[in-house]
């Protein structure tokens, strides 16, 4: 079995109010931790509402649902490479239209290398990205 498909949590759903801001938010701050959109869904074929999905390959592990703003919002986190990686989805999340939510850098109350980044998407869901590598001497120690 290929690795996009080990997931503890196979995939998920946000609901939207606008999928298409929100599908270049995700495009613009997903790209920066690997995940790319990889499929979409007419609410013509649903029988419903639209839906446009991100992840790996072939795999979707995110969706995003035209339903209309989410009350109350959620959080995710995505997992990346490096702190390169993480100082990269915070700086596309913000040109794309997100909020920051807590800059680049060490969150020790959770683990001594848990670097992180926070930003809200445009419809106020907080997205993070996080790793746990060491410093790669693309910015600060922190």
């Amino acid at each position: 079995m290929s690795d996009e498909l080990k997931l503890a949590i196979d995939h998920m759903t946000l609901s939207v109010a606008d999928l298409e801001r929100a599908k270049a938010f995700y495009a613009a701050a997903l790209g920066a931790v690997g995940l790319e959109l990889v499929g979409e869904v007419s609410a013509e074929q649903s029988g419903d509402v639209a839906f446009a999905g991100f992840g790996r390959g072939r795999k979707g592990s995110v969706w995003l649902a035209e339903r209309g703003r989410q009350s109350p919002t959620t959080h995710i986190c995505f997992r990346a490479d490096s702190r390169a990686d993480v100082r990269a989805f915070h700086a596309a999340a913000l040109a794309a239209g997100g909020a920051d939510n807590g800059a680049p850098g060490i969150r020790e109350i959770y683990h001594p290398e848990y670097f992180a980044a926070f930003v809200l998407d445009p419809e106020g869901h907080n997205i993070e990205a996080v790793t746990f590598a060491p410093d790669d001497g693309t910015g600060d120690a922190t």
